[in-house]
């Protein structure tokens, strides 16, 4: 795995390019290094603004033939998100590097993870965050889904979807105690009277036995998170409850 000395060397790399680039107006750190959270294991994350007289694929081409040849760089994939393109790159040692780019008129936050460099940027246009009505309505279609999957013998299908009731319910809990409940990241916090329980919704293979089994755990965990949405989970807790009754073969 990379070394720190080798991700911070990796940083002050890029952001040299940045500032030797006319076509760059701004700069940004964005993820755990904008809040003060980055650990040993954390990767890159870097935002920029292109003028708007220059297309963004333009800078992506030239960054990437530059990263590939001074660090070796390997392009992974590209995101577009509204006015924004994300690349990602792998670098020697496993370091992750993610590096993002926005028309310049249209540069600001998408979210608290943020941390001007240089430059300018507008007001946070941040995306509303999920609500426990969201968590707990999509963990209820997962669980009708896993139902299905089960009776139709489409077992792996069935193991991701108790796996996303899993995820609903441990991000209600989230939610509750004001920790994180983006892409898991307060799940380790939250206390074992709830995480214990969750082990039990871990599919060990994907025999239907066990797939009922996990099931149930599942639609227990997330009914036991309904502190925030108990109306909701009162019309409906009979019916989820049935959804992982004993399912035939």
């Amino acid at each position: 795995m990379f070394k720190v000395e080798e991700r911070d060397a990796a940083r002050a790399f890029v952001l040299r390019m940045a500032s030797e680039d006319s076509r760059i107006t701004a700069a940004a750190v964005v993820g755990s290094f904008a809040r003060g959270a980055a650990d040993r294991w954390s990767d890159l994350d870097l935002t920029f603004a292109v003028a708007d007289d220059v297309p963004l694929g333009e800078v992506l081409g030239d960054w990437t033939r530059q990263l590939e040849a001074a660090l070796d760089a390997v392009p992974l994939w590209d995101l577009d998100v509204g006015s924004r393109t994300y690349r990602v790159f792998l670098l020697p040692g496993s370091l992750q590097v993610d590096l993002s780019f926005t028309p310049a008129s249209q540069f600001r936050p998408a979210g608290p993870k943020f941390a001007l460099l240089f430059g300018e940027a507008g007001p946070t246009d941040a995306p509303p965050l999920p609500t426990a009505d969201h968590f707990f309505g999509l963990g209820v279609v997962q669980a009708l889904h896993a139902r299905r999957s089960i009776e139709r013998a489409r077992y792996w299908q069935a193991e991701q979807a108790i796996s996303q009731v899993r995820e609903c319910a441990l991000s209600l809990a989230c939610l509750q105690r004001g920790l994180d409940s983006s892409h898991g990241r307060g799940f380790d916090d939250l206390p074992m009277d709830t995480l214990a329980p969750a082990s039990a919704t871990l599919v060990a293979s994907v025999e239907p036995d066990r797939l009922r089994a996990a099931l149930d755990s599942a639609v227990h965990l997330l009914l036991g998170q309904t502190a925030e949405v108990r109306e909701l989970a009162s019309r409906i807790e009979g019916d989820l409850r049935a959804v992982s009754e004993t399912i035939s073969n």
